[in-house]
């Protein structure tokens, strides 16, 4: 991957988000995803190297459900506010949050905790989660990619 790609990434990362806060904004929010899962989605769980290529149209459908599933069981909260996309009706950068893994997303932080995955319409850039996934989300991410 050459150093344009990588800082290309980098910067949208760091972009504007739209926080999805409601659960009924996220339901909408998937809709879009999933009519736009034409096989140029990365996903990316930060702890695991980067995708190479992206994922296909079953895999990134499959991810949806199983995120969305594992978001409703872990965030149990009446509301979301752990899913930002760069837009919300044409998205092309989605962070997803863990969340056992919070610390201070909302409001500012010198440190602010990465997401825990990643959809892009651009080839990731490997960023420094400093620990790999733990074991639980590790298994959960294998079983997901049929590993």
């Amino acid at each position: 991957m050459n150093q344009q790609v990588r800082d290309d990434f980098r910067q949208a990362f760091k972009g504007r988000f739209e926080s999805l806060l409601r659960w009924e904004q996220l339901d909408a929010f998937w809709d879009v995803m999933r009519h736009d899962a034409a096989g140029d989605w990365y996903i990316y769980a930060l702890g695991e190297p980067p995708p190479q290529q992206p994922a296909s149209a079953e895999l990134v459908r499959t991810f949806l459900s199983e995120i969305e599933r594992l978001l409703r069981k872990e965030h149990d909260e009446d509301y979301c506010g752990v899913v930002f996309a760069d837009s919300m009706q044409a998205p092309r950068f989605v962070k997803i949050f863990d969340p056992n893994k919070l610390g201070v997303s909302c409001g500012f932080s010198d440190n602010p905790p990465l997401p825990g995955w990643i959809l892009s319409k651009l080839p990731p850039a490997e960023l420094d989660a400093s620990a790999p996934l733990p074991g639980n989300r590790r298994r959960w991410w294998q079983r997901l990619l049929g590993a």
